[in-house]
């Protein structure tokens, strides 16, 4: 291929990508809408519409016959143009979804997992849903465009590698290669609030916002900086790690799985709202919990926290309160330092989101500087719990998105 036949090529890509960009971002649109947004001519729009209908990326939904002219030919991209499997490996458990191209989940299952017990026994486990979810999607005849993984931790993106994971307490592990061997399907693997922010941007709150900040807060707290239109990697792609920043650091205080004392994360994840229970709990504070407990044969955990908030429980309230609070603090830093339009909270967390959400504000209130404060909202995601794993479809998404040409005609 000579340089020039090459760069057309990439030109021709570029402009793919862009169109069906767009026809994602504001559905339906024609194709003569198309070239007025792009600048680029009829002809060469059509020609690209063409291709993305051929490769079903892109479908025909009926015609505008508002205005005068011809009625124009209307597009949208199809929900059916291809299905993910995704997967996000949390601290204590595994979740793998298949849905279609806009995330709707078709089938999904979540086990119990415990990643301090045996590192291999988690990845077999979660290879053992995958297959069964593969299963499930030839049945149907679903054409899958890839797998997206979400975990915890630092990752290298063209490798598909998990660098370090303080709360998994894995280092080094080639989700890529291990996954795709298996599957034989393609494999992206992303930080999991990296990847709730992507979907945030292609499915969610964010669809239209050029500047925000996802907070997935669970057993650790990790950001998705999204900073002009783009997802904020940082120098070595490594950035995010917002629940390592050091809010206080004294003796006394908890060590982090990261190895240092005072990271916000240990003042606001879910085992500061548990650990916050049993320190009420054992002077004897009034407490329906630990009755939910016995009657449930449940230990401690988040939702049984909530349910006890629901039922009007003061300790439970207050121990949400305080956790508020302490994410509070976090995120009026963050409002500082980046000025965002949004900061979106979602992770296993935000099913408390009611009772954290009040506090979080009144402290982003106190701690942020005012003229910046009024410019950011706090919001809770739409995928509450789920923000990742519908993280792991998006990445997916997104590469097709950009690289339209990769999907094979049908």
């Amino acid at each position: 291929m000579t340089k020039n036949t090459a760069d057309q090529a990439f030109v021709r890509e570029t402009n793919l990508s862009l169109v069906l960009r767009l026809i994602h971002n504001q559905p339906p649109v024609s194709r003569a809408q198309l070239a007025a947004i792009t600048g680029l001519n009829k002809s060469t729009v059509s020609s690209l519409v063409d291709e993305l209908l051929e490769r079903g990326l892109v479908h025909e939904i009926g015609s505008n016959a508002g205005g005068a002219g011809r009625p124009a030919t209307l597009l949208e991209v199809d929900p059916q143009a291809g299905h993910i499997i995704g997967v996000e490996l949390g601290v204590d458990f595994v979740s793998v979804a298949v849905t279609d191209f806009f995330g709707n989940i078709i089938w999904r299952r979540r086990e119990d997992a415990d990643s301090t017990e045996d590192q291999e026994k988690m990845i077999n486990q979660t290879l053992r849903i995958v297959k069964d979810a593969m299963s499930f999607g030839k049945k149907k005849n679903f054409h899958f465009l890839g797998l997206g993984l979400a975990t915890p931790g630092t990752v290298d993106l063209n490798e598909g590698l998990l660098i370090f994971a303080p709360n998994l307490h894995w280092r080094n592990v080639p989700f890529g290669k291990i996954f795709s061997e298996q599957t034989k399907l393609k494999v992206f693997v992303e930080n999991d609030a990296n990847a709730a922010a992507i979907a945030e941007h292609l499915f969610g709150t964010a669809r239209r916002c050029q500047n925000f900040i996802f907070v997935f807060a669970g057993v650790g707290i990790g950001g998705g900086l999204f900073l002009n239109g783009r997802l904020y990697r940082g120098n070595n792609g490594y950035a995010g790690e917002i629940g390592h920043s050091p809010i206080m650091a004294e003796p006394s205080q908890t060590v982090c799985h990261c190895g240092n004392r005072g990271c916000w994360e240990t003042y606001a994840n879910q085992y500061s709202i548990i650990q916050r229970i049993q320190a009420r709990l054992e002077v004897k504070r009034s407490s329906i919990i630990p009755k939910l407990m016995t009657d449930q044969n449940s230990v401690l955990s988040i939702p049984l926290i909530k349910q006890a908030a629901d039922a009007g429980d003061i300790e439970a309230v207050e121990s949400f309160n305080e956790a508020g609070q302490a994410m509070g603090q976090g995120f009026a830093g963050l409002i500082n330092i980046f000025n965002p339009e949004m900061i979106i909270l979602g992770g296993p967390l935000s099913v408390a989101g009611e009772y954290l959400l009040p506090a979080i504000k009144e402290t982003v209130a106190r701690h942020s500087l005012p003229e910046i404060d009024r410019q950011a909202e706090v919001l809770l995601s739409p995928f509450g719990p789920d923000a990742s794993l519908i993280g792991a479809i998006a990445i997916v998404v997104d590469d097709a998105l950009s690289h339209p040409a990769y999907v094979a005609r049908k």
